[in-house]
């Protein structure tokens, strides 16, 4: 990839006065290239090459603007960390800046590699040509691993495509991840045997890179193909070696972290983690617990599973606090590329777990594959 021809769209939306906002950008413009006085600057290469280049400037009204820079592909070494230090780096100090969106050149995109599996793995693996797909967490922290597999497998017998552990169970010693994973596949499995379903069970994957790979290890021996991970924890290069060192494994991203920058959700669990290899992206829908509008979820979806170069889609994965009764009006918004995300509605059904995951399930697959034969 030769970075120094192609450009990143760094887009940002700055609070300013109308005869500042040329100066804020330019300013902008260094400290994410150079990081110094352009009078400094004797090298025609930087100077021509390297300097951020301020693109645009729109007024979008009430002391808002939006600033378009063109940055050197080349200065992110085609590295995550880097990635986002290039894009935002210093300037996220600055409180009156946000990070709105970003466009990346097809080579850049390349050489990150985005998703092994995707929209398209998750249907294979769920053997779902057609209909949206359904996820289920494993709450609440503090269960043992008995308890824990014990839903999970009830879940299983209900048809939920994808069982996951809570991004907050991790290797507590009420809950060990050695003796988690083994209970919880094994439920599943045998679940899946009793109703010939194709279930999947992903565990939570935590800590530094090698115990990242540890756990990662342990799964694949149980017959795991599927992780939960959250990428802003972890760290992005992290994520990103994991994602290459392990083909055979689907990434489901969470987004712990991802409110503690300034980075628009669409940019940050769309674009970006579908670029470092997210197969699928959990994000919280309008009206459940968090603050994302619908404007945001859509924009989050498009970012995820609309065209960007050669990379495969991301499946957008909403959540934060759905309940069934809401699958109708989700379905309608999303489509039936999405896999849809319930926890404490389905375990509130206490004794009758198994039978509201059907009722789930039964519900997403008739309402999601009469949207496809429509569309």
């Amino acid at each position: 990839m030769d970075g120094s021809q192609e450009r990143i769209t760094a887009v940002y939306h700055v609070e300013s006065t109308a005869d500042a906002i040329e100066a804020r950008a330019q300013a902008i413009a260094v400290e994410q290239s150079v990081e110094v006085a352009l009078a400094v600057i004797d090298d025609a290469f930087v100077r021509d090459s390297i300097v951020g280049r301020v693109d645009k400037i729109q007024d979008l009204g009430g002391g808002r603007f939006e600033v378009r820079i063109g940055l050197a592909a080349a200065t992110t070494g085609a590295e995550p960390g880097q990635l986002l230090n290039m894009l935002f780096g210093n300037t996220s100090l600055q409180p009156d800046v946000v990070l709105h969106d970003a466009l990346f050149p097809a080579g850049l995109a390349a050489a990150f590699g985005g998703p092994r599996h995707g929209v398209a793995g998750f249907r294979r693996r769920a053997g779902a040509s057609r209909r949206a797909l359904t996820c289920a967490a494993l709450k609440p922290q503090g269960l043992g691993p008995d308890r824990l597999a014990a839903l999970a497998g009830r879940l299983a017998r209900g048809g939920v495509d994808v069982i996951k552990d809570d991004h907050g169970l991790a290797d507590q010693s009420y809950g060990r991840f050695a003796d988690r994973v083994p209970a919880c596949a094994a439920a599943v499995r045998q679940a899946n045997a009793v109703t010939g379903g194709a279930s999947r069970y992903a565990p939570s994957v935590s800590g530094d890179l090698d115990t990242l790979r540890q756990q990662v290890r342990l799964a694949a021996s149980e017959g795991v193909d599927t992780v939960l991970i959250a990428p802003m924890l972890v760290g992005l290069p992290a994520f990103h070696r994991l994602v290459r060192d392990c083909p055979e494994i689907a990434f489901l991203a969470h987004p712990a972290m991802a409110g503690a920058a300034r980075i628009a959700p669409a940019l940050l669990l769309g674009r970006i983690f579908r670029m470092l290899g997210a197969d699928a992206t959990v994000f919280p829908h309008a009206g459940g617990r968090f603050g994302y509008t619908p404007a945001m979820c859509r924009a989050l979806a498009d970012a995820a599973r609309g065209p960007l170069h050669a990379l495969e889609g991301t499946l957008p994965t909403p959540g934060g606090g759905l309940t069934r009764a809401r699958v109708p009006e989700i379905l309608e918004f999303y489509g039936p590329d999405v896999m849809l995300l319930i926890g404490g509605d389905l375990l509130a059904a206490g004794d009758r777990l198994v039978d509201a995951a059907r009722a789930f399930t039964d519900e997403v697959a008739r309402l999601s594959e009469a949207e496809a034969t429509i569309e």
